[in-house]
């Protein structure tokens, strides 16, 4: 596997991404076994970089990770998130020092590691400065118990101003085929400043790998049901995006899910993709993406296909990203 750096924080070219083994997607946490399995199996081929975060469960997800890591500690970067659960008692988002300070430690507990190599704000916290915010990570890293900083679905006057009070590796994201937000003005800041983009839900949400045709293909309890570039007749009208993504496969003779992670290595070493899976197979098949080499037509034919219909999340969770 390849590797590449986030602001000085040198990962695996793809990585793992945990959310769906614990939260969201259906059968979540049903899995564990299966899970852990893929966990270590990544580790085994070279995906060091393993994201999770403590809303995911909530926390069931960072004890998962922590299982599965166990033992292979100097193996892993492990990357975590804060901000959506507050210990405080306080409503909402809650970002504030003394929500951090009780945040990470019980990341790291369950975790089963003193130190996270990457820790991120969840979301911005409109209710505390984002210099604050910062200032209390940075007495973290100073420290010993983080080494890096993250944010995600930040907006660039929010990363601009984060990075002036402390180096930032990263910003979070959704950035795929069919989710290219950040490509007009958050990738900019960051290639200016000199921070990695990681990519989560780089597959789609599982769309672009062509495994899902309707909604009967997922489960009563998938949240991607309600989402709205599934509901409403979209999930049809964006077969477009996925039945051009399988004919570029098939001439690349690649799998679809190998081509939509193709093309985002292809937008530059600074940009990372984090696929969830909870099985090895599937595992194997996104790690041997890094191999694949697109060419410029390929290039070309999936630089312009349309774009997704319906928004990417609904009004609620649309009104804290990009803050």
């Amino acid at each position: 596997m390849k590797t590449t750096s986030l602001g000085g924080l040198r990962i695996s070219r793809i990585g793992l991404g945990a959310m769906g083994m614990s939260a969201f997607y259906g059968r979540a946490g049903r899995l564990d076994d299966q899970s852990i399995r893929a966990i270590r199996r990544a580790l085994d081929l070279g995906v060091t970089h393993v994201d999770t975060a403590e809303a995911y469960g909530p926390y069931t997800n960072e004890e998962l990770v922590g299982r599965a890591v166990k033992g292979r500690r100097d193996e892993v970067v492990l990357a975590t998130k804060f901000g959506l659960v507050s210990h405080t008692g306080r409503p909402g988002l809650d970002s504030t020092p003394a929500n951090i300070r009780l945040a990470v430690e019980g990341s790291l507990r369950r975790l089963g590691t003193d130190y996270l190599d990457l820790y991120y704000q969840h979301r911005v916290d409109q209710d505390t400065p984002i210099e604050e915010t910062v200032g209390a990570l940075a007495e973290l890293v100073a420290e010993g118990k983080i080494r890096y900083i993250g944010l995600s679905e930040a907006g660039p006057a929010t990363i601009r101003r984060a990075y002036a009070v402390h180096p930032i590796a990263a910003v979070q994201s959704e950035y795929s085929l069919w989710a290219r937000d950040p490509e007009a003005e958050v990738l900019p800041v960051l290639r200016e400043l000199g921070v990695g983009l990681v990519s989560y839900s780089p597959l789609g949400r599982g769309f672009l790998t062509g495994d899902i045709r309707s909604l009967d293909d997922l489960e009563s309890d998938d949240w991607r049901r309600t989402n709205p570039r599934f509901a409403g007749g979209n999930l049809e009208r964006n077969m477009r995006i996925v039945d051009e993504v399988r004919a570029v496969a098939a001439e690349a003779g690649a799998t679809p899910a190998q081509i939509a992670l193709a093309w985002l290595l292809a937008q530059g070493d600074d940009i990372a993709p984090i696929p969830g899976t909870t099985r090895v197979d599937r595992l194997e098949e996104n790690a041997a993406a890094d191999r694949v080499k697109l060419i410029d037509e390929h290039v070309a034919r999936l630089n312009n296909l349309a774009s997704a219909s319906g928004a990417r999340y609904d009004e609620d969770n649309l009104a804290a990203i990009d803050r």
